[in-house]
């Protein structure tokens, strides 16, 4: 059996990509790099890599001490700063001691979060999507061209009804299933990617979206070909994860292939941050490139809703669902569905790898 690796692609479409339904703290922790105090006492401004998981680290330890109350999520600036949105002048002097940048917002992540469950309450819409996005403080709301007529007067009217907390764009292209015949995995006359392989209980297994592993339970590395992998838990709607057992004991590589004669290891996972530069692998279109843009977001799918995703630019196309979203050598998620294509641009949903280790109990291997 050959070895199975994660495998995106600019030039070669062969990634393992998607299919099955329709659509739609304690201690702070910085970066390793160096300062000298400011005169004041308070750190000087550092920059932050945008792929590092010190980070996202880093970010999550802040907004974590900080509360729901008290900040308003963070961000990677276009300069490399960590900017960390605060409530008041006590919050930001504590941020500003570890080399972030604060910014006095007006709404709390207490709000924007409250927000949120006002529109799952009075918007729960096939077709539209929501995620909190800390650069403009507020909630940003998708709706695509099947919300029409009475529904998106429904959308307008809840949306303007929540303030500034919330705005409300138009996407292009409707939110889609990334659903192709192709190279890839496959079950019964359906393909999905491999997102990663983990480890669970010594036993080498794989994580895929969970509307694959709904749909079929059994997998082959090819069209017709021999099961590698069954189908042990799957959850969707409400999340977007599944994990697969692999068939034979042999373990795999924790590595993504870059198609080049290279890998790149994937020596853990990490939490997205608004800012984080990605990579998303699938096997319609390869490995494309982007930024994260939002957090804890909600797309309505037909099914149903999945909630807690990642947003962002990152474009895709039927056929890459399911596969691996990554930063450097760290897993961030697995591919959901989002809308538009990579010849003009899309928006494209992941569920957090984090979550589905956490649910699942693995590691990355």
């Amino acid at each position: 059996m050959k070895t199975r690796r994660i495998t995106p692609t600019h030039t070669r479409r062969t990634a393992l990509a998607a299919a099955g339904v329709t659509a739609l703290t304690a201690a702070l922790i910085l970066p390793q790099v160096s300062a000298q105090a400011a005169p004041s006492g308070a750190a000087v401004p550092r920059t932050f890599s945008t792929t590092s998981a010190a980070t996202a680290r880093l970010a999550s330890d802040l907004t974590g001490q900080l509360g729901d109350s008290g900040s308003a999520g963070a961000y990677v600036d276009t300069d490399g700063r960590l900017v960390v949105n605060v409530l008041d002048a006590a919050a930001g002097e504590r941020v500003r001691q570890t080399g972030a940048q604060p910014r006095t917002v007006r709404h709390s992540m207490a709000e924007l979060l409250g927000a949120q469950q006002e529109l799952q309450r009075t918007a729960t819409i096939p077709g539209t999507a929501w995620s909190i996005d800390p650069r403009t403080d507020q909630v940003a709301v998708t709706a695509d061209p099947t919300v029409t007529g009475a529904d998106l007067e429904r959308l307008t009217a809840a949306v303007a009804a929540l303030g500034d907390t919330a705005r409300l764009n138009r996407s292009a292209d409707r939110f889609k299933p990334l659903i192709a015949g192709g190279d890839a995995i496959w079950a019964s006359g359906a393909r999905c990617s491999l997102g990663f392989n983990v480890v669970k209980n010594g036993q080498p297994y794989f994580l895929t979206a969970g509307h694959c592993g709904v749909a079929f339970r059994s997998w082959s590395d090819s069209q017709g070909g021999g099961q590698i992998g069954s189908v042990t838990s799957a959850t969707f709607p409400g999340n977007d994860y599944a994990l697969v057992k692999y068939t034979s004991a042999v373990g795999h590589p924790s590595a993504v292939d870059l198609y080049d004669g290279t890998t790149q290891s994937i020596s853990g996972a990490a939490q997205a941050f608004v800012g984080q530069s990605v990579q998303r692998s699938g096997s319609t279109t390869g490995v494309y490139g982007g930024t994260v843009t939002g957090l804890n977001a909600t797309v309505n799918y037909q099914e149903g809703s999945v909630r807690g995703l990642i947003d962002t630019d990152v474009c895709a196309e039927p056929g890459d669902s399911g596969g691996a979203l990554f930063s450097g050598d760290q897993a961030v998620g697995l591919t959901s569905g989002g809308s538009g294509d990579c010849t003009s641009g899309g928006e494209t949903f992941f569920q957090p790898v984090t979550a589905a280790l956490s649910h699942f109990g693995a590691t990355i291997g």
